[in-house]
């Protein structure tokens, strides 16, 4: 089955991200963005793509601060409300019946209900015709306690990370499963020595 170039979205299952920021007046927003990723290992940037015209970005623009607040499926029915079109003056955490956690070191606060949330300050845009990169610099990450294992992994299962897939008209949500298989970095290595392995041992 061949597919337009522009159809990516119906291969790719992406994350569901809920990405929280304040306005310089004070006002909370909240918007859903999938295309989110890290870039690459070890560093702490991550890149998220954007359309222009977005209270998010404006928001970005003016405080520099900005929250990746992991979902889970208990937060699908989130998803509609927050991407919406509504007045910039309009908090949404209070429009789509949101809790707010308070964050640890940015002003925008955390959404209770996700599984992680990646406190980030603005590095740099980079601006092209018909979109924007965002690149933030994670200043605080923090994951649920429950989920979290002694090996630096996470149990899916029990997190429920909440992803979609695109067809022609709509967004199918779904999750991920564990196949209980595992590689180490290591095992790309010559002498199976991960270079970048003391970068994650605790301080």
């Amino acid at each position: 089955m061949k597919l337009k170039p522009m159809k990516r979205e119906s291969v790719f299952p992406l994350p569901i991200t809920l990405i929280s920021t304040i306005s310089s007046k004070g006002i909370r927003n909240i918007a859903p963005y999938s295309c989110v990723m890290p870039i690459l290992r070890p560093l702490d940037l991550v890149c998220i793509a954007t359309a222009k015209r977005r209270d998010t970005l404006d928001n970005i623009k003016e405080t520099g601060e900005f929250v990746i607040n992991m979902a889970t499926t208990d937060l699908t029915d989130a998803v509609i409300p927050t991407a919406r079109i509504s007045p910039p003056e309009e908090d949404e955490f209070i429009s789509a019946g949101l809790d707010e956690k308070p964050s640890v070191v940015v002003k925008p606060p955390g959404i209770m209900g996700c599984y992680a949330w990646m406190e980030c300050t603005l590095d740099k845009l980079i601006e092209e015709p018909s979109y924007i990169l965002i690149i933030g610099k994670v200043v605080h990450l923090e994951i649920l306690d429950e989920i979290y294992r002694p090996d630096g992994s996470w149990d899916v299962e029990r997190a429920e990370p909440l992803l979609m897939t695109g067809s022609d008209t709509s967004m199918h949500y779904c999750t991920v499963t564990d196949t209980g298989r595992s590689d180490p970095f290591s095992a790309m290595f010559p002498h199976n020595v991960d270079p970048i392995a003391k970068k994650y041992q605790d301080d």
